[in-house]
C-alpha cells in the first residue's frame, strides 16, 4: 500500500552534519543545528514562503537563474485556479500564447527577457497567421504574466516595466492580417440553418437571439440557476465571464424564451438543460422511425455501435462544440457559416435600437457602456433621416 503523499514537507535531520535541513521540489534548504529554535523559526519561514508561492517548482531558484519554461509554468498554475479552465476561458488564450514563447525563450532566464525578445516573439506570432487585434491582446498577456513574476518576486520589476513600454500594432502599420469586425447575423440566416440543426441545438440558438446570453451561458444553463418566481425569468450562470472580478451576471429570460426552455426543465435541478446526449438520443430514434429495412432485417437498433468509441455524446455542450454544430449546419444549408456570438451582437442591435444603449448595456450584463457599443450596432437609419430633414 503506497505511503500518503504529506502535503507539508518534514523538518529533518542531516545526520552527518547534524544540519535541520528541509527539502522543497527537490532542493535541499539547510535550517541551521538540529532541534534549536533557530532551526525551526528558519524551516517555518521557508515553509511559509514555499506555500506562499505556491508550492512554485522554481522555489529557491535565483531570479537570474529562473527560466521562462519554470515561470510560465509558475503562471500557468496561477491562472487556472483564477480563470478557470473552461473552454473559452482566459486561461486557455494564455495556453495559446504560451506555445510559441517557450519555443523560442523557453530556455531563456526569465530575468533576461526584455523588449527584444519581446518583439521577437511577436514576429513570429505574426508569421504564424494571427490577426492584429490577437496578437496584441496575446503580447498583453505575455507582459501580464511578467507582471504577475514581479509581484511574486520571480523577476525584477523593471522586466515587466520594460515590455510595457512597447506599443501595440497600428492598424495599417504592419504586415500581421486584420480580422473581419463581428456584425450582427441577419435572422434570415438564422431561420436557413435552424432547419439542419438538432432540435437541442436549434433551441440554444433560440434562447441565445432571445435573450443575447454569451454562448458558454447558454450551454452551462441548469433548472436550479433559473429563478421562476417573477413574469419575466432571472438567469444567474454558475461560472461567466466576468466571476473572477466578483460580478454577477443574471440573464433575464421573457416569454418567448420561455416557452422554448420549458421543455427542458422537467429535470433534476442540477441537470443542464441541453446535453449532447439528449440530441444523439433524439437523432438515433429518428433514424429508427425513418428506417425501410424492416426490423426483423439487417442490424437491430442500437447494434451498431462501436464498442469503445472515440468521442461519446456528454452532459454539456462547450462553446466550441457548439459552435462546430452551428458550422457544420451552416455548410449543409450552402451558407456562409456563422459563429454563436453573433447572435448576442444580434440582440444587442435590437436592443439598442428598440430602447437604448443603457438598456442594452443591462440585458448584456456589461459594466461599460463603451463595450456595449461594440456588440449593438448604430441605427444607421436615424442618420439618414436626420440628413433627409436637414442636410
Amino acid at each position: 500500500m503506497a505511503r500518503p503523499c504529506k502535503l507539508i514537507p518534514a523538518y529533518r535531520k542531516h545526520k552527518a552534519s547534524g544540519q535541520a535541513f528541509v527539502e522543497l521540489n527537490g532542493r535541499r534548504f539547510y535550517c541551521g543545528p538540529h532541534g534549536t529554535k533557530a532551526s525551526k523559526l528558519e524551516y517555518d519561514r521557508l515553509v511559509m514562503e514555499w506555500l506562499a508561492g505556491g508550492r512554485s517548482t522554481s522555489f529557491g531558484t535565483a531570479a537570474q537563474v529562473a527560466t521562462v519554461s519554470e515561470l510560465a509554468a509558475d503562471y500557468l498554475a496561477y491562472a487556472k485556479g483564477y480563470y478557470g479552465n473552461g473552454a473559452s476561458s482566459e486561461f486557455q488564450s494564455i495556453i495559446y500564447v504560451v506555445r510559441p514563447l517557450k519555443e523560442l525563450y523557453g530556455r531563456t532566464p526569465a530575468a533576461e527577457f526584455g523588449v527584444l525578445q519581446f518583439r521577437a516573439l511577436r514576429l513570429k506570432i505574426i508569421k504564424l497567421g494571427w490577426s492584429r487585434t490577437h496578437i496584441n491582446a496575446s503580447m498583453r498577456r505575455v507582459a501580464r504574466m511578467f507582471r504577475w513574476a514581479a509581484s511574486e518576486a520571480k523577476v525584477a520589476a523593471s522586466v515587466p516595466q520594460a515590455l510595457s513600454m512597447v506599443p501595440g500594432l497600428r492598424r495599417g502599420k504592419t504586415t500581421a492580417k486584420e480580422s473581419d469586425p463581428v456584425l450582427p447575423v441577419h435572422d434570415l440566416h438564422v431561420a436557413v440553418t435552424l432547419a439542419y440543426l438538432s432540435d437541442v441545438v436549434g433551441d440554444m440558438v433560440r434562447v441565445q437571439r432571445l435573450t443575447g446570453m454569451r454562448p458558454a451561458e447558454v450551454c452551462i444553463m441548469r433548472p436550479c440557476d433559473i429563478d421562476r418566481s417573477g413574469e419575466v425569468w432571472t438567469f444567474s450562470p454558475a461560472e461567466h465571464k466576468t466571476a473572477h472580478h466578483g460580478k454577477k451576471r443574471v440573464v433575464f429570460i421573457g416569454p418567448s424564451a420561455q416557452a422554448v426552455l420549458l421543455r427542458y426543465l422537467a429535470r433534476d435541478a442540477a441537470m443542464y438543460c441541453f446535453r449532447p446526449i439528449d440530441a444523439e438520443t433524439k437523432r438515433r430514434k429518428a433514424m429508427t422511425a425513418n428506417r425501410v429495412t424492416p426490423l426483423s432485417c439487417g442490424n437491430k437498433p442500437g447494434s451498431n455501435v462501436k464498442r469503445k468509441p472515440r468521442k461519446s455524446p456528454g452532459e454539456c455542450y462547450d462553446s466550441r462544440s457548439y459552435h462546430q454544430a452551428i458550422r457544420y449546419a451552416c455548410i449543409k444549408a450552402g451558407i456562409k457559416p456563422w459563429g454563436p456570438n453573433r447572435l448576442r451582437h444580434s440582440f444587442a442591435t435590437d436592443v439598442r435600437r428598440g430602447h437604448g444603449l443603457e438598456a442594452a448595456q443591462i440585458a448584456l450584463g456589461h459594466s461599460r457602456a463603451d463595450v456595449t457599443q461594440v456588440y449593438a450596432e448604430r441605427d444607421m437609419s436615424k442618420g439618414i433621416e436626420v440628413a433627409r430633414l436637414i442636410g
